[in-house]
């Protein structure tokens, strides 16, 4: 596998920012599928049709919607204008897309995770008194961490191959916020370079392979521990 200096750059930043976005999904995640399954109030239909809906956008409708707001212009480029931060083609900005875009993943799938708990549990630890936010630490966090995982796995993977909403908002920029699928798109726009692009594929597929089966393993680890 012939990889160049920028190519190993590329897959390097795809990993930070694949890390990123779903580190800082995770919370934010978490809490939206916990309103969903275990709350409810007026607008909640439009709250499940809003976190969906980057699933049915094309991603470069998102990424021209969020270089609409985050840009000169708009109301959240104002705010970090005015706190001294470079937002619009770097990779924050890709971390932002990212994380958009895979976000309803990482939803649906803690939500399953968080539908599936017995309901036993919870009237248990409602009848002994224990508050909303003690049963939620104690039953529902731990039950959940299965859909958790999935969901960052799932997350993660997307992350890794997002292109549409990357390429608008943060631009491809060699060294800086050219991922592995711009690193790809710029080698099939090449006559030359479809070995190097056969090899950002590969590893492409490594990866988001590694990380599913590191999925599995763990949620079989943790399914036997649950049985034992």
């Amino acid at each position: 596998m012939n990889l160049s200096p920028q190519d190993i750059t590329a897959i390097g930043l795809s990993m930070k920012i694949a890390i990123t976005a779903t580190a800082i999904s995770l919370p934010f995640g978490f809490a939206t599928a916990w309103l969903m399954v275990f709350r409810s109030f007026r607008g909640k239909v439009l709250l499940e049709v809003f976190v969906n809906l980057p699933l049915t956008l094309p991603p470069v409708v998102i990424g021209y919607l969020l270089l609409l707001f985050f840009g000169r212009n708009g109301w959240g480029g104002g705010l970090l204008k005015s706190a001294g931060i470079e937002f619009i083609f770097t990779w924050k900005a890709a971390v932002v897309a990212s994380a958009t875009v895979g976000f309803p993943l990482l939803v649906r799938s803690i939500r399953l995770g968080m539908e599936s708990i017995d309901q036993q549990f919870l009237q248990a630890s409602r009848s002994l008194g224990a508050p909303w936010y003690d049963t939620l630490a104690t039953v529902v966090l731990p039950l959940s961490f299965r859909g958790m995982l999935a969901g960052s796995a799932l997350m993660f993977a997307r992350s890794l191959g997002e292109f549409g909403a990357t390429i608008i908002v943060a631009g491809n920029i060699p060294g800086l916020t050219q991922t592995i699928p711009l690193a790809i798109y710029d080698y099939a726009s090449s006559p030359t370079g479809t070995t190097m692009a056969l090899s950002l594929c590969a590893v492409s597929i490594f990866l988001s392979a590694a990380i599913l089966l590191l999925h599995e393993v763990i949620g079989k680890n943790l399914e036997n521990r649950r049985r034992a």
